[in-house]
């Protein structure tokens, strides 16, 4: 539109020179003779008319070519009326009246600096960063709804209240180290308001989590307590695991102890019960050679050894007949016979 008025500007600027210098010359006319030399030349007069015209041309030509980048979605707007259709990229021929807008459907980076609070109330700064594209066919009703201030209008306020909104469900303690999550919550929340304006979320990324001093001292300090209990813990539960390993041990020790003692014990029980029966074993074996030997032992086989093992000596002494007495071989009887044996018996008792 703009190119139109330059081109009707320098249109009419041209005629209005012409027009001056042919109203110059027929004054001159007017006054002076027909051939007077101060004349205009017919030829300069035209030139200014010539060259609005030309210029005219060659600006409304040039307003009729635009070229749409790589990227980007060309929205065609008649006397800035959107058009229902779109430009692609490169090169296109419009009318002058008409005008192409570049909305660009590459994926873009901002990053946004906010603060909320948590739900114990206490103040989180956050760092985030947000990558989001345009949806190419859906451009043309982001422009005509919103326009080209699309950010500043739609998506840095819904932003900053889902982020309000998903900092508020935590307390400030439980949000150290849950950047992941919070990323993905925000981003999904942002992405479901988007939609309808034809904005794709891609991305939503925590980049810092921040709390106020006092905050951060006490968790500090809290972290340090936590330590120091968990230190303690770890060394009563060390000297606690060391007591019970010795008491362990000292029952392995005595069992040890207690089972060698029965062990030992049984054993010597085994040996007395192993003499015993060796011992009784024996003595059944001797009198059973007893038994038979006395059976076996006939008069006949006793004169026998006996005189078999007789040196030929006499024997110096002989029992009496009951053994209750014994008579002394080498000494003669005063009567010169062997007393018999009752009157032995009897002297004996006198």
């Amino acid at each position: 539109m703009f190119a139109i008025i330059i081109a009707v500007f320098l249109l009419v600027a041209g005629f209005v020179a012409s027009a001056a210098m042919m109203g110059h010359n027929a004054k001159q006319r007017s006054e002076h003779s027909p051939d007077f030399q101060e004349l205009i030349p017919e030829g300069l007069v035209k030139a200014p008319r010539l060259v609005g015209i030309l210029l005219a041309i060659v600006i409304l030509a040039a307003s009729c070519i635009s070229i749409v980048p790589t990227g980007y979605t060309g929205i065609l707007t008649t006397f800035g009326k959107v058009e229902d259709r779109t430009i692609g990229s490169g090169i296109n021929f419009v009318a002058p009246w008409q005008q192409i807008v570049k909305m660009d459907n590459r994926t873009q980076k901002i990053e946004i600096q906010t603060s909320a609070f948590s739900s114990d109330i206490q103040q989180v700064d956050l760092v985030l960063s947000v990558n989001y594209c345009i949806d190419q066919t859906t451009a043309q009703k982001l422009y005509r709804t919103v326009g080209l201030n699309y950010y500043d209008n739609v998506m840095h306020p819904r932003i900053q209240e889902n982020v309000k909104a998903v900092i508020a469900q935590y307390t400030a303690e439980n949000l150290i180290g849950k950047r992941d999550i919070l990323s993905d919550q925000i981003a999904e929340t942002t992405a479901t308001d988007m939609k309808s304006y034809g904005i794709t979320i891609v991305s939503i990324a925590v980049e810092d989590i921040d709390f106020t001093d006092a905050f951060t001292n006490a968790v500090e300090a809290k972290q340090v307590a936590a330590q120091n209990k968990l230190t303690a813990e770890t060394q009563q539960a060390q000297k606690t695991m060391e007591e019970k390993a010795a008491a362990e041990r000292s029952v392995i020790v005595a069992n040890a102890e207690a089972e060698k003692s029965i062990i030992a014990a049984n054993a010597d029980l085994e040996v007395v019960k192993v003499q015993a029966e060796a011992a009784l074993y024996a003595g059944e074996k001797e009198a059973e050679m007893n038994k038979r030997i006395s059976e076996s032992l006939a008069g006949d086989i006793i004169q026998y050894y006996w005189i078999k093992q007789w040196n030929g000596e006499l024997p110096t002494t002989v029992l009496g007949g009951d053994t209750s007495y014994m008579i002394d071989l080498t000494k003669e009887p005063a009567s010169g016979k062997i007393p018999n044996n009752s009157e032995d018996e009897n002297e004996m008792t006198e």
